[in-house]
């Protein structure tokens, strides 16, 4: 893999500002996805030595939290015009290790970096209030404090913007940060480590420990030090967390599973639903937490929708993403590959029909035919579990109640998507859906100035937006008495 800055290639974990080996000497290969090829072997740590980052995160966060907002987010701004100045070179690492195509991951880079330059300004204007008084003699206020040392376990389907969506506010905040990146995907996490560090970031405010997924979580969890766990990854593990989190009650910010309902009503503007279900479905070859996983669609428009997305799905283009015009690259692992093949063959054994794809690619490896799966049920897996593959399975409804209740018949509630030209509907739906965001009339949401997360069983505690730095801020009532004496 070539990079026009080497430097950024790291192999080991990065601890109190200093580029360090495990104890133990252990590795992990880091594998790309797309040619089986080992692209690095990544240093072990050991719990010893996340212990010592934690301490080394309680060493750092005075001076950091004594930093004005101001200078706290110079800082932050210096990191993201480093980032912006070494995107090809992270976008690569980022594919390699991940295998979306090159394309997508410039977008995740700007995207990620997009939340940097966001709280670096937020962090300038986090303000307490002045309450008015019951009592005459006394001046009630409330002032707002970092937490304190803040932990975040990200996952692999966005090795970038996951982890600026948790350090830049938790930084700009005044809170110090250890980061665990996934296994599969360490790379991009230690050269925006390395960029962190040219930008001029003090030792021990940002570090990236990699290791056993397991074995560092459990000690972050345990630490009475760390006072914030920020996860991005499946609901089982989310509530893993939480259990391993509350001896020591922490603040949590958990994003977790989605399993996404599409409504397309029989009103709906057809070319804006088929891109809107491509854009959401297809990106990342269907590795997102907000993808469109039940598409929902009205009788009427069923036939002329189908008719559309076989084209469309026919037109996506598989293979390597570092190769011009790939738009579909590898799924993640085998693993990966086999759930998407069992809820296809769990359709089909029930009567569903295939539309298109429905395979593993001729590429062989990791890659799958992008699959459309039509006359889909609620008696079949497609209904309850989340794919994470690139298969659109269409489920017809007759009126509206229908789609509703259908969409609502899940433990999940992350995003919802909902396709419709009538103005009383636009708002009647998306107020009836049990999802912490909807998309109308658009399969793209996420950005930075808007609250990303979800309510029932996908979540606690929103990212991005101006409520995204509240997560890393304790709440402190003063009450003064100026009677005189």
């Amino acid at each position: 893999m070539q990079l026009n800055h080497p430097q950024l290639l790291r192999h080991q974990a990065l601890i109190d500002g200093e580029w360090r080996d495990g104890d133990s000497g252990a590795r992990e290969a880091v594998i790309n996805p797309a040619t089986g090829e080992i692209l690095a072997e990544v240093a072990q740590v050991s719990a010893a030595q996340t212990r010592f980052a934690i301490d080394a995160a309680a060493l750092a966060l005075a001076p950091w939290r004594a930093l004005t907002g101001k200078q706290r987010a110079a800082l932050l701004q210096q990191w993201a015009r480093l980032i912006s100045e070494h995107q090809e070179d992270l976008a690569r690492l980022l594919t390699a290790e991940q295998g979306k195509s090159l394309a997508e991951a410039r977008g995740e880079i700007a995207y990620a970096n997009s939340f940097i330059e966001w709280f670096a300004e937020e962090g300038k204007r986090v303000e307490g209030s002045i309450l008015q008084s019951p009592q005459a003699r006394q001046r009630l206020l409330v002032l707002k404090q970092p937490i304190g040392v803040t932990a975040a376990i990200t996952p692999w389907n966005f090795p970038a913007a996951m982890i600026t969506r948790k350090v830049a506010p938790a930084l700009a905040a005044g809170c110090t940060m250890i980061v665990k990146p996934a296994e599969q995907t360490p790379l991009t996490a230690l050269a925006l480590a390395q960029l962190a560090l040219q930008a001029g970031i003090p030792r021990g405010v940002l570090q990236v420990v990699t290791g056993p997924a397991a074995d560092v979580g459990r000690v972050l969890c345990a630490s009475p030090v760390v006072r914030k766990l920020s996860f991005t990854g499946s609901t089982e593990v989310g509530r893993l967390l939480m259990a391993q989190c509350a001896p020591t009650v922490k603040k949590l910010s958990l994003e977790l599973g989605g399993n996404a309902p599409v409504i397309v009503f029989d009103d709906a503007d057809l070319d804006a639903a088929v891109a809107g279900i491509m854009a959401s479905k297809f990106r990342n070859s269907g590795q997102t937490c907000v993808c469109a996983n039940r598409i929902y669609v009205q009788r009427g428009i069923y036939p002329a929708l189908v008719a559309r997305l076989i084209t469309e799905v026919g037109a996506l283009r598989v293979g390597n993403g570092m190769a011009e015009g790939t738009t579909q690259g590898p799924l993640i692992d085998a693993d990966a590959v086999g759930k998407v093949r069992s809820h296809i063959d769990d359709a089909l054994s029930q009567g569903a029909t295939l539309l298109a794809g429905g395979k593993p690619h001729a590429l062989g490896g990791t890659f799958f035919e992008p699959t459309l799966v039509g006359d889909v049920t609620s008696r079949m897996r497609f209904a309850r579990e989340e794919t994470f593959g690139p298969v659109a399975p269409l489920f017809p409804f007759g009126d509206e109640a229908e789609a509703i209740a259908m969409a609502n018949d899940t433990k999940f509630g992350l995003a919802a998507y909902v396709f419709t030209r009538d103005a009383a509907r636009q708002w009647r739906v998306p107020e009836a859906l049990e999802y912490g965001m909807v998309g109308i009339n658009t399969g793209l949401i996420s950005n930075e100035v808007a609250p990303f997360g979800g309510v029932k069983q996908s979540g606690l505690g929103r990212e991005g937006s101006r409520f995204g730095i509240d997560e890393y801020l304790e709440m402190k009532y003063l009450c003064v008495d100026i009677a005189a004496s």
